[in-house]
């Protein structure tokens, strides 16, 4: 194992977005086993720091490729379109209205139903732009388009937990 290793490479899985969630939970349970300071106790106190931070670029990595949304925006960064979202806030017209709409619902929703109806839509658009990123990322290799999309979703998991928020607050 090598500690400047990419994440992917780390984790012994392609480069892409499309990626087998059970093999990576596999495979992180397995590099965690050979990375446990514990199994260098006997080899002193400089291999126990060297397997910890083994043991941590291993968990750093891995909540980055299990998730798919943070292994977009790696991907992208890796292909040198770093998504930039505290400084790159903008978005399509299009995408924007319908954010507003979304956020009209939110405001109008009373019941369980209109949380309901809200939380399909989101999840058919996050869908959507999962599909997106993986066909940016995997097929055309377009890695400034993958990063709006991904931003796009950073907005679409925001609003997803506003939803949540909102749902919970009425039940109080």
């Amino acid at each position: 194992m090598n500690l400047q290793s990419d994440d992917f490479e780390l984790f012994g899985v392609p480069r892409q977005f499309a990626q087998d969630r059970s093999f990576i939970d596999a495979r992180w349970k397995e590099l965690q086993r050979e990375a446990h300071p514990d199994r260098f106790a006997m080899h002193g106190a400089a291999a126990q720091r060297k397997a910890m931070q083994w043991s941590v670029r291993i968990n750093e990595a891995y909540q980055r490729i299990k998730d798919p949304l943070k292994r977009a925006a790696y991907l992208c960064e890796l292909g040198g379109a770093p998504i930039r979202a505290e400084d790159n806030t903008a978005m399509p017209t299009v995408f924007l209205m319908q954010q507003m709409e979304w956020r009209e619902a939110l405001d109008d929703a009373a019941s369980a139903s209109a949380f309901d109806e809200l939380d399909q839509t989101v999840l058919q658009a996050r869908s959507t732009a999962l599909q997106c990123c993986e066909q940016l990322l995997d097929i055309q290799h377009d890695y400034v388009a993958a990063a709006n999309e991904v931003r796009a979703l950073m907005f679409i998991a925001r609003f997803a937990d506003d939803i949540d928020r909102r749902r919970d607050a009425l039940r109080q």
